[in-house]
């Protein structure tokens, strides 16, 4: 068996993001209340007993630094370590990383790569579990230069993702980035054969890649030495798949890109269904995040449906219905939640510190928002984009994709209406 490394993609600004990347790099950003995007990819190598993960890090990358030295301490007899590779200027490089595939190349020489060695490069803002054993086994049987995990996609998503076509022995044999002409979608479609011998549903028509890459240690560096690529998805894939062996591994599970306010905030609202897609509670494939040591949720006569209610809050007589609710969030008499994400806070603090105290306050109405941690929402406040506004930015808040977002530290008085 070759030696598996990880190397977690910390990604740049987050444009899309904005304003959840506006004080942290996406990785950063928490999810179902209590976790982080990084726990995903960390957590899914920890399962798949990959035990040398790197995560390089660029933009607003400090939340993102404190998180990973709090949460992932191992002991010194296994060798298993989360290692964090920043940005840095040398005497060879006084740039910052250009993209995804540049920053790769700048930190070979930390990698110390040997040519038994197998490389996994993984997105540090999906939404997914897998087990990357299964990825590694395909990848050695085929003996492949380089293997990308791809999805089964229908017809309406092929617009927004890179679409591989595989040959009858998954060999990849063309690639393109967001194609839209009709005439390249005919040939990029999934033959009847895969279809059958997978399992596929008939509206699945295309394979998208997932962002995940194993690679022989030799080949990627040829892959980046030789070239100036930048970008992963964008060049160093279709370069790679004309210069090496490469195959498709398809995963039939649950995976989202959350590179969108849009997509960040189904994927939240979504843990709260029944049976959701994406399952947290599970013993097998657990997903671990810092520990905090937090009191138990306090609920006083409040009527709560379908709803994820981390440690620490403390909500009085209110409704919350189909939201996440963040740890150390305080909701007071009154509120009424739907559909909305509440990030909680960091800390607490006694309420006559602050005219406006943190958390939620008195008789406020939050309909389809998302509220940032250690935001302050006063008294009577309304909240729902009754008007329907796609795009905003207003005096403390703005509105991404029809979604009011309150950033973080924002303040809200008393009896705005938004």
């Amino acid at each position: 068996m070759r030696r598996i490394k990880a190397l977690i993609l910390g990604g740049g600004q987050g444009k899309r993001l904005f304003p959840l990347t506006r004080d942290r790099c996406k990785p950063a950003v928490p999810i179902a209340g209590k976790y982080r995007l990084v726990d995903i990819p960390i957590s899914n190598c920890i399962n798949s007993h990959i035990r040398n993960i790197f995560v390089l890090t660029q933009f607003n990358s400090a939340s993102l630094n404190r998180h990973i030295h709090n949460t992932y301490r191992f002991d010194y007899f296994t060798g298993t370590f989360v290692e964090i590779l920043a940005a840095e200027q040398t005497l060879q490089n006084r740039d910052w990383f250009q993209g995804t595939a540049d920053a790769v190349r700048k930190n070979l020489n930390h990698l110390n790569l040997k040519n038994d060695e197998d490389i996994l490069i993984l997105s540090g803002d999906q939404l997914y579990k897998m087990d990357y054993q299964e990825l590694i086994d395909f990848h050695q049987e085929k003996n492949a230069d380089l293997t990308v995990s791809v999805i089964p996609v229908d017809s309406e998503q092929v617009k927004e993702l890179g679409i591989l076509k595989l040959n009858k022995d998954l060999r990849i044999v063309s690639f393109k980035e967001k194609p839209s002409l009709p005439e390249v979608l005919k040939d990029l479609s999934i033959s009847q054969e895969l279809k059958e011998k997978f399992g596929l549903k008939q509206n699945n028509a295309y394979l998208a890649s997932m962002g995940v890459y194993l690679f022989k240690a030799d080949c990627l560096q040829k892959a980046l030495e030789l070239t100036e690529d930048i970008d992963f998805g964008k060049e160093v894939i279709p370069h790679s798949i004309e210069r090496f062996r490469a195959f498709g591994f398809i995963f039939q599970g649950h995976w989202r890109d959350i590179g969108t306010i849009r997509a960040f905030y189904e994927e939240n609202i979504a843990l709260t269904e029944d049976k959701p897609k994406f399952d947290f509670f599970s013993e097998e494939s657990r997903v671990f995040t810092h520990p905090r040591f937090l009191p138990p949720a306090k609920i006083e006569n409040a009527q709560i449906k379908n709803s994820l209610i981390t440690e620490g809050c403390i909500i009085e007589a209110s409704e919350i219905e189909h939201s996440v609710i963040g740890l150390r969030s305080i909701i007071r008499r009154g509120v009424r939640i739907k559909e909305a994400i509440i990030m909680g806070a960091d800390f607490y603090e006694p309420e006559t510190r602050r005219e406006i105290p943190l958390g939620i306050g008195e008789d406020t109405v939050i309909d389809k928002a998302i509220i940032d941690k250690n935001a302050r929402i006063g008294r009577k406040v309304a909240i729902q984009n009754i008007k329907g506004i796609k795009e905003f930015d207003g005096d403390n808040y703005y509105i991404r994709d029809g979604i009011v977002i309150v950033p973080r530290y924002g303040v809200i008085p008393d009896e705005t209406r938004i």
